[in-house]
């Protein structure tokens, strides 16, 4: 046997050290593929949609005479060519047709899709359909949609906890209030897209940028009528997600694979950025009726809260949002009797979806305008009501859905912050600049967020990953997450190296598809590389036990001598190579493959009761931040931001830190600068990126500090023991929604809370200064 002695240096690129993401170099040279890259075949027909011109109206005659006879038209698709079922409603609620038929309810809904030699010849004759509307009546918005009786999409939920009647009778001091919190569009730099390849029999090939390619294996399949065996989804990466390619794809793929079937030719659909944002799902806008209780003190003795969104025309996955909501309603902080009620109002609007924080951002607003409320009521410092309603131990641990903070670092972050942000120097400083009365007023805000970890569908919490080493000792994974530039990727190689101890390079990480991982659930809700992660180490064991085994065997020794080392294993006291140890594994016939697999322990969850245990754990943080503002303008500017984010034992540093930043300025934009706006007639006005601003760079805060709570590992024995890291963060923008209140309020001697509503745009904030001033 070929035995050596080899070095024993640290592998290259493992667990819970800095590595740049595994395509960063291809991001920024253009080498990356994405789905509108892939060479198209010849013959390949592209698609384009025909989208309604009304908020709500029965279709009395849809024309499509000239839309057939266009140049390069090879004809189009309705709801009658459809040989399954016409809907891609992603909760079975049979609600959502690929095609409208006898009505449309929104502005922007598709009704055909016209297949083409080129898109441009699809794109120009789909403008050409005669359409003959009968209007009908429309609600645009929640509160609009409640006065109408529009009724609600998805079953409303309650969480309660004590007696908040009672209690809120008996308060010292009651606040009731109205809050407008706005939705926000996904803006990912690569669109919806979807390329279909039929195959024999009743197969297809479907390469997307989705968030969920077994749901859209399912979807295909349900509008096929064909088994989900003969339906294959493709994700190599997405050129950005933020939750809209969850559900949303599910129309894309579908037209594609119909009209590939159709015709027997490759098909391939690519909206305009206008149509893409008009035709698919944002951000659930809500309005937020509050009344909270407290003593003197400032401390909360009750709260209720009736939080009524803007869900559109369908379902979608409006019910776990607003439920999401009321979870995080509490943030960080201890109701005593509570009670929430959750309103997911019907509209004639697109159908919203998943964003980022999935809800939780709208419901951690309402508490953090709760306890801007109380401090302005009471003359304190936000931060000291925030500190004296903290979660804590003695009782007051229990969130209004029955779940106990059993690991509450909240207290520990904001204290850490506000020592190394200088927060109450800066806060004086802040105070004593207003004090001079000038037309620039400047703002401080310290905001933490608690946000909670899993699907609260709980069969979602489920992931699988396949891994195969090769005779020569290289390693292909595969796992059930997608790639969406957020580095899921990079971390489940990671994981694996380290299992291995071989270098990060010598892994191969490959696209995500249906056909090696079944079942998969949305890389969403945080829980892609805790998922994912477990479930790719659980493969690697399998395999390392086999290879103990048979090392144990081979050289006749105990288990316990097998040791893996960097890119090589150790044998009593030989080294072998990594390579030639697999090699001599294959010539005895060792399998060098599993299928790996992980659910999350602990959860559970009862809806009807709204008691349970929805999450595996909790991830924390909180942001600093400062701002100036233009009184006589009502323009501002982010000064300097400070945050402190736990991520537990973090699987990659660098690439966390690089989230948490770029979820705060999402998190800003949603707040600030990202307005949707429909016109009287239901039309998104706002709807390419000439009309709809999202932060430049240009918008960052001047001072921009971010750092990770090194100190912090999970409690809870997830991946390594890091924590969630994609949506927490997008929650720390709201600090510079506080800040900006802060300024605002101090033109009327910090007197009142200024309540703005969201997004905080200039426009709103000179209209709350005049209001103030009058």
């Amino acid at each position: 046997m070929n035995m050596q002695k080899t070095s024993h240096a640290t592998i290259k690129g493992g667990a819970c050290t800095d590595l740049r993401h595994d395509s960063a170099i291809k991001h920024v040279t253009g080498r990356a593929q994405y789905c509108d890259d892939i060479a198209e075949p010849a013959g390949t027909l592209h698609a384009y949609l025909g989208l309604s011109t009304k908020a709500h109206a029965r279709l009395r005659k849809v024309d499509l005479e000239a839309v057939r006879a266009a140049p390069g038209v090879i004809g189009v698709l309705t709801a009658d060519d459809i040989p399954g079922v016409n809907d891609v409603s992603p909760t079975g609620r049979n609600d959502e047709p690929i095609f409208a038929t006898d009505k449309v309810e929104f502005w922007g809904q598709p009704m055909f899709a016209v297949v083409a030699e080129t898109r441009d010849a699809a794109r120009r004759a789909a403008k050409l359909a005669q359409i003959d509307y009968e209007d009908l009546p429309y609600a645009l918005d929640p509160e609009t949609a409640q006065e109408a009786g529009m009724g609600y999409v998805t079953p409303p939920l309650t969480l309660k906890r004590g007696d908040a009647a009672e209690a809120m009778a008996a308060a010292a001091h009651r606040i009731k209030g109205k809050m407008r919190v706005g939705g926000q569009d996904h803006m990912y730099l690569e669109g919806h897209i979807a390329f279909a390849i039929p195959g024999e029999d009743d197969d297809v090939i479907v390469h997307s940028s989705t968030q969920h390619p077994s749901e859209a294996q399912h979807m295909v399949a349900h509008v096929l009528g064909v088994p989900s065996s003969a339906v294959v989804i493709n994700v190599r990466r997405m050129g950005g997600g933020f939750g809209g390619k969850e559900t949303q794809m599910n129309l894309f793929c579908s037209v594609a694979a119909v009209a590939a079937k159709k015709w027997n030719r490759a098909v391939k659909i690519r909206p305009d950025r206008d149509d893409d944002m008009s035709a698919t799902g944002k951000r659930h806008d809500f309005v937020i009726d509050y009344e909270v209780g407290f003593d003197d003190e400032g401390v909360i003795t009750a709260v209720t809260g009736e939080f009524a969104a803007r869900c559109g025309f369908s379902s979608d996955l409006s019910g776990p949002v607003t439920d999401r909501a009321l979870f995080h309603a509490d943030n960080a902080y201890y109701y005593p009797n509570v009670l929430l009620n959750s309103h997911p109002m019907k509209t004639n609007t697109v159908s919203n979806t998943a964003f980022r924080g999935f809800g939780g951002p709208q419901g951690v607003i309402a508490a953090e305008r709760i306890m801007e409320e109380i401090a302005y009521h009471r003359g304190l410092d936000s931060l000291e009501v925030r500190k004296r309603n903290f979660y804590s131990e003695g009782g007051r641990d229990v969130t209004p859905y029955h779940q106990t903070v059993e690991d509450n670092i909240a207290p520990r972050i904001c204290e850490e912050l506000a020592d190394s942000a200088d927060y109450a120097v800066r806060r004086q400083a802040v105070l004593e600049w207003n004090a001079k009365g000038g037309s620039i007023r400047k703002g401080i805000a310290l905001t933490p967020v608690k946000f909670g970890i899993s699907f609260t569908a709980t069969w979602y919490n489920q992931a699988g990953a396949l891994l195969h080493i090769y005779s020569d000792g290289s390693v292909h994974l595969n796992h059930g997450g997608t790639e969406m530039g957020q580095g899921l990727n990079t971390k489940i190689a990671q994981v694996v190296a380290d299992e291995l101890q071989v270098d990060f390079d010598t892994i191969k990480i490959t696209k995500t598809t249906t056909e090696k991982v079944p079942n998969t659930s949305a890389t969403a809700a945080s829980s892609g590389s805790d998922l994912n992660g477990m479930a790719a180490r659980d493969a690697a064991r399998q395999i390392k036990d086999r290879l103990v085994a048979f090392a144990a065997a081979q050289w006749n020794t105990d288990a316990d001598a097998v040791r893996f080392l960097p890119n090589a294993v150790q044998v009593g006291d030989e080294v072998l190579s990594f390579p030639d140890f697999i090699k001599q594994a294959y010539m005895a016939r060792v399998h060098l493959s599993a299928a790996g697999f992980y659910k999350t322990p602990k959860i559970h969850w009862d809806r009807e009761t709204g008691q349970g245990r929805p999450f595996y754990y909790y991830a924390y943080g909180a942001a600093c931040s400062e701002v100036s503002v233009d009184t006589l303008t009502g323009e501002y500017r982010v000064e300097r931001t400070d945050i402190l984010h736990d991520v537990g034992k973090s699987l990659n540093p660098i690439i966390d830190v690089g989230q948490i930043e770029g979820a705060f300025i999402q998190g800003m934009g949603w707040l600030t600068t990202e307005e949707l706006w429909w016109d009287a007639q239901g039309q998104l006005r706002t709807h390419a990126p000439s009309t709809y601003k999202i932060p430049l760079a240009s918008d960052r805060p001047r001072i921009f500090n971010t750092n990770l709570a090194t100190w912090s590992e999970n409690k809870e024995h997830t991946i390594k023991r890091s924590k969630a890291v994609g949506e927490p963060p997008f929650m720390l923008g709201i600090s510079v929604f506080e800040a900006l209140s802060h300024a605002v309020a101090s033109v009327a001697d910090y007197r009142e809370c200024p309540r703005l509503d969201a997004p905080a745009t200039p426009e709103r904030v000179l209209i709350a200064i005049e209001r103030l001033r009058g």
